[in-house]
């Protein structure tokens, strides 16, 4: 299921149909990961000018600004997490319509989420996100660890989060986290490819489109499977009231 998944999900980001949102998104993620470098780097500045070293010790002065110029791309990854969980609240239903049309289109659409609602989902996990991403940033310095760390953590997040957004286009919000957490085994699985690919350089601005694609997906198969098990119980039951 989820090969098929996740091979549906990356065709459909480069399909002529999510082209459109495809530069929408990167833009808007790229726009809100400069928002981010810009405030770090004038933090980092503002505490280097009143740490200076340049007096005294020039040279120390200048690794000190290199050094923190490379904590700020580690710190960016971290943070992606977070950006692309406001991205795609976003542009939840722009992508899950046409997932929707073009791959299922026997089934019902989902119902559109209010834009504040979606952003709202998405801001509530970009701050646990960040929360999280930030305490496993500590482990940064324990080699293996931290990339373990890192993609276990966003395994679920990332997992959880996508998932429920495709859900709530079909369900109420306490009817998507009980279907995600009856469907652990694969919604985690699910979430540890979009992790994969937060890891990928360049290849991770992609993620938030790919990861509504392909849990649209996941969240219509898991769907179909209930309907398929709740057949065979209906008709027992029938059989055993006549």
């Amino acid at each position: 299921m989820l090969i098929q998944a996740a091979y549906a999900a990356w065709r459909q980001v480069l399909s002529p149909g999510l082209r459109r949102i495809l530069w929408k998104s990167l833009a808007l993620t790229a726009a809100l990961l400069a928002l981010v470098w810009f405030g770090l780097t004038r933090l980092f500045s503002v505490f280097l000018d009143q740490h200076s070293l340049s007096a005294t010790y020039p040279i120390l002065d200048g690794l000190a600004f290199f050094l923190a110029g490379a904590g700020l791309f580690i710190a960016l990854a971290y943070l992606l997490p977070s950006v692309s969980a406001i991205v795609a609240g976003y542009f939840l239903d722009d992508v899950a319509e046409v997932v929707e049309g073009s791959d299922f289109p026997a089934d019902p659409p989902g119902q559109a989420l209010p834009l504040g609602r979606a952003l709202l989902y998405g801001l509530r996990f970009a701050g646990l996100s960040l929360l999280v991403n930030l305490a496993a940033l500590l482990l940064f310095f324990i080699p293996g660890v931290n990339i373990a760390v890192f993609f276990i953590v966003n395994a679920y997040l990332l997992g959880r989060e996508y998932f429920e957004l495709a859900a709530g286009r079909f369900h109420s919000l306490p009817e998507a986290a009980r279907m995600r957490v009856e469907n652990r085994g694969t919604v985690f699985p699910a979430g540890a490819l979009i992790a994969g690919l937060v890891m990928v350089p360049i290849l991770n601005l992609l993620t938030p489109l790919f990861g509504v694609a392909m849990m649209v997906h996941v969240h219509k198969r898991l769907a179909a499977q209930a309907r398929l098990n709740v057949r065979p119980a209906a008709s027992r039951i029938e059989a055993g009231n006549g």
